[in-house]
Order: C-alpha cells, then structure tokens, then sequence
C-alpha cells in the first residue's frame, strides 16, 4: 500500500477518500453492534457526520465529468445526503424497520459498491492499494 497517490491528489479527493475509508469501518462496527442502544445511537451519529462529509466533498470531485462539469458521483451525493436525512426522520418517527433498510442500503450501495469502483485501474484508490 502507498498512500502517496492518495495525498497527491489533493485535499478534497484524500479527505473524501480517508473519511470514507473510516466510513466504511465505522459502519462495520455500527451493523454489529446490538440496536437501539445509546452507543449504537452514537455511533450512528458519528456515521451520519462521516457519510455527510463523504458525501459534501463528492460535490468537489470533477474528475469524471460525464455530464458536462458533473459525473454520476454528484448524484450519488445528492442521493446520499437525501437518505441520511430521510434515515433520521424515519428512526425519530418510530420507524425502526424502514431506518435500518434505509441505513443498511445506504452502507452496502453508498460506501461498499462504490468503494470497490474506486478500486478500479486508473484511480487514485487503485494505486494506492495495487501501484501505478
């Protein structure tokens, strides 16, 4: 592993990458830890910062530009702000089932799936875990 790529490609792309990376450990531990506790509500919060940051900083990121200026990313962090906030209405409104979902989709599609794209030949995550 060599993290300098990551720290070449400036602040918003390495602060996006590293909040996401303990996104994505944060929210491993979150899934296993038991539910409806006040450490799960802390933790949940702290997520609910990190996936914010995760996803405000995508805002920055025009690497791809496939759309113009924008590229499916920035949707994804619309999408991704949408859903943290639909998450908490729905936990505070007693909807326990739908929050998990809500929660648990946003982990696995938000950081798991689009975690293993950045994974991809040609960027920056790639090289710092595979080289060049």
């Amino acid at each position: 592993m060599n993290l300098e790529p990551l720290w070449q490609s400036g602040p918003v792309i390495s602060t996006h990458a590293t909040v996401a990376v303990i996104a994505l450990f944060t929210g491993a531990i979150q899934l296993a830890l038991p539910k409806g506790t006040s450490l799960h509500r802390g933790t949940g919060a702290v997520w609910v910062i990190l996936m914010g940051i995760v996803a405000i900083t995508g805002f920055w990121i025009h690497e791809l530009r496939q759309f113009g200026f924008f590229s499916w990313i920035h949707l994804l962090s619309i999408l991704t702000l949408v859903v943290l906030v639909r998450s908490i209405m729905l936990v505070r409104s007693g909807r326990i089932k739908a929050h998990r979902m809500s929660m648990a989709m946003l982990y696995f599609l938000g950081l798991v799936l689009t975690g293993m794209f950045t994974l991809l030949p040609g960027r920056v995550m790639h090289s710092v875990f595979f080289g060049g």
